[in-house]
């Protein structure tokens, strides 16, 4: 048997908590996320183009995911609130594949990490890019959505191993 760490999540008489993260020290916290949306070649076509109806999907999905990272604690039951410094979602063109690369980059400087933020940044980008296109493809995916790298806290720096 190993020993493990004790849940942070869960009281002794098994119900829930948010951890408390009060005294932890201060520290410049960066997360990196990201994910990819499938689109198809006519609506990658028409988002390169800037010809989908609704508008300029990448703008609007840059200002959603931005306010997807700042709205994270009000969406994930548990999650602190953390008073983001920066926030950045950049998009890549994948021609060949027919897809949207969205990168996220968050910044705080803070008791708590901003993992969460970053990922949060990407899903709602990428959910906004869904909903702006669906009207010419039902056959959009969204893909892969995950942690790359982070930086500060009492775990330290990570970064993915792919």
């Amino acid at each position: 048997m190993t020993d493990s760490p004790p849940l942070t999540r869960a009281d002794l008489q098994g119900g829930i908590r948010m951890t408390d993260v009060s005294d932890q020290p201060d520290s410049m916290r960066t997360a990196v996320a990201t994910g990819t949306v499938v689109l198809g070649p006519e609506a990658f076509e028409r988002v390169e183009n800037k010809t989908i109806r609704k508008g300029d999907v990448l703008s609007v999905a840059q200002i959603a995911g931005i306010m997807g990272a700042k709205q994270t604690s009000k969406l994930l039951p548990l999650c602190h609130d953390v008073q983001i410094d920066g926030v950045e979602v950049e998009f890549t063109l994948d021609a060949e594949n027919h897809a949207i690369e969205i990168r996220a980059f968050t910044k705080s400087k803070g008791i708590t990490g901003v993992e969460m933020e970053a990922m949060t940044a990407v899903s709602i980008a990428a959910l906004t890019i869904h909903d702006m296109c669906k009207s010419v493809t039902k056959e959009i995916r969204i893909n892969d959505v995950h942690l790359l790298a982070k930086t500060g806290g009492q775990s330290g720096n990570w970064k993915s191993s792919e």
